[in-house]
């Protein structure tokens, strides 16, 4: 599975940092499908465990789908998928608990997306990002907060490109994954940063 994640999610993200009215020239960039860079794209999650520390978890396996509509920005569409095999928390060990039949079961739940369904503008570069976030079959509404880093031309491909940076906080047990709470925190914080190049 290539990387694929809410990344396409976080193509409307980009619309949050400008209004509506916004033209390709201010924003910087054309309108049309961008392509996330794997290798400037991450995707982490935080809590607390037992009040020892906060742990910080990634996957390494992701996609997302931009559509980017530069003249409206809120009629752009994105969709992440996500493989929840590839968590990593640092050990094999407790790689394969995260990945048993107690936590993300993904002998059974191959994909974890997300899709957006709104967005709001809140400041000159950022906004929030709603959108249905499914995880072993079950869906609920997740609010991302959003930073447009920048839209342009990249120096090294010379061709235009998006940057975001995005936090939210969601409640692990409403997904089924609410092993060891209140030891181990319901409440995860996400963390994502993204790139985006103009698909050729």
């Amino acid at each position: 599975m290539k990387k694929v994640l809410s990344a396409g999610v976080f193509a409307a993200l980009m619309a949050f940092g400008y209004t509506a009215s916004s033209s390709a020239a201010d924003i910087g960039v054309p309108s049309g499908k961008y392509d996330m860079d794997p290798a400037h794209a991450y995707i982490a999650f935080s809590y607390t465990h037992m009040g020892f520390s906060h742990p910080i978890l990634r996957f390494n396996k992701f996609n997302a789908d931009l559509d980017f509509n530069s003249a409206d920005p809120t009629k752009s569409t994105l969709s992440v998928m996500v493989d929840p095999s590839s968590i990593d928390a640092g050990t094999d060990t407790f790689n394969e608990h995260l990945t048993s039949d107690r936590f993300f079961d993904t002998a059974k739940f191959k994909e974890i997306t997300f899709k957006a369904t709104s967005m709001k503008v809140t400041g000159d570069n950022t906004g929030t990002i709603t959108g249905n976030l499914t995880i072993k079959g079950m869906t609920h509404p997740v609010t991302l907060n959003v930073t447009m880093n920048k839209a342009g031309t990249n120096p090294m491909t010379q061709g235009p490109a998006l940057g975001f940076s995005a936090t939210g906080t969601l409640k692990r047990s409403e997904w089924g994954l609410g092993a060891y709470a209140p030891n181990v925190s319901d409440e995860v914080h996400l963390m994502i940063e993204a790139e985006f190049h103009k698909a050729k």
